[in-house]
């Protein structure tokens, strides 16, 4: 598929045919693709959750289950195939600038201008996001509520220092709803794309 289609078809997929699993082969070139993504220091402070067994997607679901969450938007994510919960370690990049290349010994959280660990997590999980369109195929990123961080993470045995910063479901597409949201529109380039400066100065 060319790049310029992957774009065009791009949108988060809630519905999916729980009959057709998506092949091991399929799977392993996605998460492949999200380990290209780039990262500070080339850290790649990430790791990721790849659910495919039967079991494994129910336990999820059980454990990550918010009373406030839509039933029919609930019951459609859960026919997904593939689960692929995304993990950023915050302590893997301040290990790596505390190298004598990077020089920041103290590990002083102060000099991130923002958490390039939960960035660069979300880059690889778009690129696996894409590459799953590129393969036919369906996908939602979403997040895990937090107060069932903790209990979704001692479900799976998730160690202490790495956080889910999304979690993205794959499959082939079943008859999906739109999202209500798409209403909105995409908002004019001219109100969010700036060329050389933002605004004119004021006038004193």
């Amino acid at each position: 598929m060319e790049f310029d289609d992957v774009l065009r078809k791009r949108r988060m997929v809630r519905s999916y045919d729980p009959d057709r699993p998506v092949p091991p082969e399929i799977v392993d070139k996605i998460v492949r693709h999200g380990l290209r993504a780039p990262s500070a220091g080339f850290s790649q402070g990430w790791s990721f959750l790849v659910l495919t067994e039967p079991d494994d997607r129910d336990l999820f679901w059980s454990s990550t289950a918010s009373p406030d969450a839509p039933d029919d938007w609930l019951t459609r994510m859960q026919t997904a195939t593939v689960i692929i919960v995304c993990f950023s370690n915050k302590s893997v990049y301040l290990d790596r600038y505390a190298q004598p290349d990077k020089g920041w010994t103290d590990r002083d959280e102060a000099r991130w201008p923002v958490p390039y660990w939960d960035i660069d997590t979300g880059f690889a999980a778009l690129l696996m996001h894409l590459s799953a369109v590129n393969e036919e195929l369906g996908s939602c990123f979403f997040g895990i509520p937090v107060p069932a961080i903790p209990g979704f993470k001692d479900a799976f045995g998730v160690p202490a220092e790495f956080s889910p910063i999304g979690v993205l479901t794959v499959g082939y597409r079943a008859p999906d709803k739109r999202s209500p949201s798409l209403k909105r529109g995409h908002r004019p380039v001219d109100d969010v794309v700036h060329h050389g400066r933002w605004a004119a100065p004021q006038q004193g």
